[in-house]
């Protein structure tokens, strides 16, 4: 059954090594949370990889990752078109709809060249779970800190818009994305933002944050927020860990 209200998983974290090289992981823990919260004991899950432009090497982790699990796994490529014939069923079919990481600015660019924006709403609101890593993550807010356009780290406020706040990915292990995204939320350039650090995920309900989620101990998620005299004040938000 689908989830009770629209839900999105919005994280710094996915798969887990499994220790054999870099082409071979394992679900995370994340992933069965997104079961959980989609009610399927079987869930079908739908990768979407377009923030890397459909890399093979993406989808070959992927499929390698799921094989043997109890999810049943798909993807939705869109270069050089679609793998599908009806995108639209295909994704209103799923019980999760996951998004990679990658370039934030490119992904949502194509997504609105194939009007994905629109059915992937229709899928939130249907009660399918969205979740997703790194760019995956912030492409459903406003927006947030994005090395889209090169090493040194930039805005971007071309989010989809759904979660009304900024979105700060790998606070912890990337030295320029607290301070940028504190200078963004300072300046009026983000709105409210929620960041995680890797390890960690947003669950909202709606648009509202249920809570903060963790792989491991010792990693939190923050929110951050601009007080009239034009300071932004950071607060912790301490994460379940999952089991």
């Amino acid at each position: 059954m689908p989830a009770s209200e629209p839900t999105i998983v919005a994280t710094s974290m996915g798969f887990s090594s499994r220790g054999r090289g870099p082409w071979v992981a394992a679900p995370g823990p994340v992933f069965d949370l997104l079961a959980d919260l989609s009610g399927a004991a079987e869930p079908r899950i739908c990768y979407l990889n377009q923030a890397v432009g459909d890399q093979p090497t993406s989808l070959t982790v992927w499929y390698a990752a799921f094989a043997g699990t109890r999810y049943r796994s798909s993807h939705l490529a869109l270069f050089p078109m679609p793998n599908v014939d009806d995108v639209r069923a295909h994704l209103l079919a799923q019980d999760v709809v996951w998004v990679g990481g990658g370039s934030v600015a490119n992904l949502c660019a194509v997504w609105r060249a194939h009007g994905l924006g629109e059915i992937l709403r229709e899928c939130w609101e249907a009660g399918v779970v969205l979740g997703g890593v790194s760019a995956g993550s912030i492409c459903w807010h406003v927006g947030g800190a994005t090395d889209s356009y090169g090493p040194e780290l930039r805005s971007f406020t071309d989010g989809l818009g759904w979660l009304p706040y900024g979105n700060g990915v790998h606070y912890d292990s990337e030295a320029q994305r607290r301070p940028l995204m504190h200078r963004l939320v300072a300046d009026g350039t983000l709105p409210v933002s929620h960041c995680t650090d890797d390890g960690v995920g947003l669950v909202y309900r709606g648009t509202r944050l249920a809570e903060a989620v963790a792989e491991r101990a010792g990693v939190a998620a923050y929110e951050l927020r601009r007080g009239d005299d034009g300071t932004v004040t950071e607060t912790v938000i301490t994460p379940r860990v999952l089991g």
